[in-house]
């Protein structure tokens, strides 16, 4: 079979390297292409166009760069005929993956959905719009599966695919001595910084995260740096500091961390997965902000308090975000804060909620095994 997958941002870039290595298992003579990352191509997908190309945040930023996506959006539309794949599958994404799909269902080709676009936060109308498009819908959060139930839109549900992941990445993640010697670090304990993956939350939110620095002199601050964001943006911003940047070490880094300070999206989830305290942070443009708020739907932004329905980690929000709380909420995080054992606590349950071990590979076997049975058919 042939498979055209289609990821825009880091976070579908890892779920989709998951998804096609069980592809391969799956079906061993699968040919893959993709629009994703490094660790999509390294999965075995031939890469077409990296994510960094798309990975444009907030209203604003996309109405500036209106040209270049509707340029892509051309161009991916060509290399999907160019491929004729039996599916075309789409991770997340929803402002460009959606419109692809609209096309590609014109022209007759299969679609699939692997993590559904957040309709249930805003934009509950594009779940019409999935009903019409989307062929097959794969969702990672208990709740959706009810959620489009009301809908009269059935969905899939195996599990959370990053409880594996993280589960794996911190089973194989070296002991914290050898992870500072490894990175030239010293003895003192370490706090994480993961500032995002795109240019714009790194410009934002990294200044603002290592102004905390000088409050907690025994503890050094590390940087989980991703190859989509330009060395020399991280050098710029860290250039006064003693602040270090790993690469590729996502895990090591948790697992030899005391507390995280996390940008908003699925590094929420992971950080909890790996069991350390973290700080929500959240900031970006006025306008972007004003806009979001107009059409949120939700009370919280991490996807640790939307999937538990309640806080469990402070969210720091643009005026929030600043170095008073930031400053106050570690403290409460760190060994002898009240905190610390609470989050804890509540990140057991929620491993607990994300039951469905094998996520992934039960998603690729439901894939193979639905084109095979149109093959049948035929």
């Amino acid at each position: 079979m042939r498979y055209f997958i289609v990821a825009g941002e880091a976070s579908g870039d890892l779920h989709g390297s998951e998804l096609i290595k069980q592809l391969f298992n799956e079906d061993p003579d699968a040919e893959i292409a993709c629009w994703g990352g490094e660790r999509m191509s390294e999965a075995g997908a031939d890469l077409r166009i990296h994510y960094r190309e798309l990975a444009f945040m907030g209203f604003t930023e996309v109405l500036i760069n209106l040209h270049r996506i509707v340029r892509y959006y051309i161009l991916i539309k060509r290399q999907i005929a160019s491929f004729r794949p039996d599916v075309v599958i789409l991770i997340d994404y929803p402002g460009f993956n959606l419109r692809l799909a609209a096309h590609l269902k014109k022209s007759g080709v299969r679609v699939f959905y692997y993590i559904s676009p957040k309709v249930w936060a805003w934009k509950k109308r594009r779940v019409y719009k999935i009903k019409r498009v989307i062929e097959r819908m794969y969702v990672i959060f208990p709740f959706e599966e009810e959620f489009f139930a009301r809908y009269n839109y059935r969905v899939h549900y195996f599990g959370n695919p990053l409880a594996d992941t993280v589960s794996e990445g911190m089973a194989d993640a070296p002991d914290p001595q050898v992870f500072r010697e490894f990175n030239g670090l010293d003895r003192r304990p370490v706090i994480a910084l993961l500032a995002g993956s795109r240019v714009q939350e790194v410009k934002k939110m990294l200044p603002l995260m290592i102004s905390v620095r000088e409050t907690y002199p025994d503890y050094q601050f590390v940087v989980a740096g991703v190859r989509s964001v330009p060395a020399d943006l991280y050098s710029e911003i860290l250039s006064e500091s003693d602040v270090r940047v790993v690469y590729d070490q996502i895990y090591a880094l948790l697992n030899s961390s005391e507390v995280a300070l996390v940008a908003s999206g699925t590094a929420t989830l992971e950080t909890a997965l790996a069991g350390v305290p973290q700080i929500v942070c959240y900031y970006t443009s006025p306008v972007t902000y004003l806009l979001a708020r107009l059409v949120l739907r939700i009370r919280f932004i991490s996807l640790v308090n939307i999937i538990m329905d309640r806080e469990v980690v402070r969210e720091l929000i643009q005026g929030d975000m600043n170095q008073y709380n930031l400053v106050k909420e570690i403290g409460l995080l760190l060994q002898g804060g009240w905190k610390r054992e609470v989050m804890k606590s509540d990140y057991r349950k929620l491993n607990d909620m994300l039951s469905g071990r094998g996520a992934a590979a039960a998603v690729a076997r439901d894939i193979v095994d639905s084109l095979n049975i149109e093959s049948d058919d035929h």
